[in-house]
């Protein structure tokens, strides 16, 4: 009994014509193997899954069949035959992020003189051939300056940036493009159909826009969310692909929009129980806020997104409540968290929860982007014919005499002598060391004021509000910031419990305005 198989290696194209989304490049290639003008040297460069190993393949067998069908191999005479059996010893595929020294490509240098054992042509497919060492390159080099006749090799990469300029002058170069969700949708319509798989189309729709551009993890997806044997619908493909659904992204930019806290931590902690990727929920995130920015932006919105009427509008009606450049701030904001997540240097659900609480506030970033995202949004309310509140004075209320005559106004209450604070001196030095051990508590350090009470000995930390108090006010966070100043105040060893945290006060009544923009 053979083994399973698995979809993407089961529906691989067998010839060029049946090669989805890369008609550029099929073309010229059964065009060269059609009039006898194949090249001695091939450098397919591309993103993965987009089609480069199976072309080699097809190449190999339609440069050696006996009976080529406009370019495409038969796959009926001996040839084709011994290559689709893998019985071909003169097909020789060779993955360079294993094999990536000299010694391999020296052995290739001593093997191409020998004429073909049973084939037309003797074909090297080395993949991911960036991997390969300095002198690796070398040695190819010299073997690509005078090949054989009957010789062909086809290098294959995801990182083009990294094959040496002297291999690229020699190799007739193919650059594979990110294959559409249409024809990878069509082509999982065809793939679910054969065998047997019933699937709905919002759901292909999902897997291909999952897929980014690469066929093979379509299918592969394809074939996860089919594991069950039950018909796949979008919620399948939420639960076993691990990611959020547009719903659950939409009412995420609707928590923040609104500064619901509640939701927001609703969102995330629900994400976390059912242990989903909170990286993979951000990385989601940025791309809903892409499509936002779209519908802001260009003209033509709909002809730069793949979605559905239904997902369209709820997108429109989300983009409609933000300005350019809150969506700007906003998007810089979750690339930076996403990046400390992949980074691993904090706990991701704290990172998300901070980062969402961040975002529905712009007072709590003091950065030039954040600025500009409250300047205009006040520009947008003036615009729209929305007055600022007045300024109120506070009048303190008439007192009266226990006869019901007005009292004379009471002495002024002797209020008690301010505290003498001085700025800690390299604070910010401080929060850069924390950066690197605990990103998240250091953007809320950022944000606060640092000042050191020289009569009662303490570190005065004043923060935003009472989450941020919460999120520095931990044992462990203590001794870290504790550590961290005192290498840099000049105020001598500072320890955890000298260490007080406080709410900044609000501006008095009679002065100016906190404008809530």
């Amino acid at each position: 009994m053979s083994g399973h198989q698995a979809l993407y290696r089961k529906w691989r194209p067998k010839t060029f014509s049946e090669v989805c989304g890369q008609d550029h490049i099929t073309s010229v290639l059964k065009y060269e193997v059609a009039n006898a003008k194949v090249s001695h040297a091939y450098l397919f460069c591309g993103s993965r899954g987009t089609g480069k190993t199976t072309c080699a393949k097809i190449l190999a067998r339609a440069v050696n069949c006996e009976n080529p069908v406009n370019g495409d191999p038969c796959g009926v005479c001996e040839s084709c035959l011994a290559i689709g059996n893998d019985a071909a010893t003169d097909i020789i595929e060779m993955d360079a992020a294993s094999n990536n020294g000299v010694d391999y490509i020296r052995d290739i240098r001593d093997e191409v003189v020998y004429t073909p054992a049973m084939l037309k042509y003797r074909v090297y497919i080395i993949d991911e051939v960036h991997m390969l060492s300095s002198g690796a390159f070398n040695a190819l080099l010299k073997t690509l300056e005078e090949p054989p006749a009957h010789v062909i090799f086809i290098l294959a990469t995801t990182e083009l940036q990294k094959i040496p300029a002297t291999i690229l002058s020699r190799c007739q170069r193919f650059d594979f493009r990110r294959i559409t969700t249409g024809v990878i949708a069509d082509r999982l319509k065809f793939i679910a159909g054969e065998e047997g798989i019933t699937v709905s189309d919002e759901a292909v729709s999902m897997l291909s826009r999952l897929a980014a551009g690469g066929m093979r993890d379509a299918v592969s997806l394809l074939e996860l969310c089919a594991g069950e044997g039950k018909p796949i619908d979008a919620k399948t493909v939420v639960d076993i692909a691990g990611i959020s659904g547009r719903e659950m992204l939409s009412r995420t930019v609707r928590a923040v929009l609104d500064a619901d806290y509640e939701e927001i931590f609703s969102v995330i902690g629900s994400l976390y129980a059912s242990s989903k990727d909170l990286g993979v929920f951000f990385a989601d995130l940025i791309g809903y806020y892409r499509d936002m920015l779209v519908i802001k932006t260009a003209k033509n919105a709909a002809e730069y997104l793949e979605l559905t009427e239904a997902e369209l509008t709820e997108l429109q009606n989300d983009a409609s409540r933000f300005t350019k450049e809150l969506l700007i701030w906003q998007s810089r904001v979750l690339d930076d968290a996403y990046i400390n997540m992949m980074k691993g240097t904090g706990s991701r659900r704290l990172i998300a929860e901070m980062t969402l609480v961040r975002l529905s506030d712009a007072k709590l970033d003091r950065s030039a982007s954040a600025l500009m995202a409250r300047m205009a949004a006040l520009e947008e309310k003036v615009e729209n014919g929305v007055s600022l509140p007045p300024v109120k004075k506070a009048v303190p209320a008439p007192v009266s005499a226990p006869d019901g005559k007005p009292a004379e106004a009471p002495a002024a209450e002797t209020l008690p002598e301010p505290e003498k604070l001085t700025p800690v001196g390299g604070f910010i030095e401080a929060v850069r060391k924390l950066e690197a051990t605990d990103p998240g508590c250091a953007s809320i350090l950022k944000n606060a004021r640092a000042e050191y009470d020289g009569s009662r000995d303490r570190v005065i930390l004043s923060v935003e509000n009472a989450f941020c108090r919460s999120m520095l006010a931990r044992e462990n966070v203590l001794s870290a910031i504790a550590s961290a100043l005192s290498g840099v105040s000049g105020n001598g060893r500072i320890t955890p419990d000298m260490i007080e945290i406080r709410i900044a006060q609000k501006p008095q009544a009679d002065s100016a305005p906190d404008l809530d923009f």
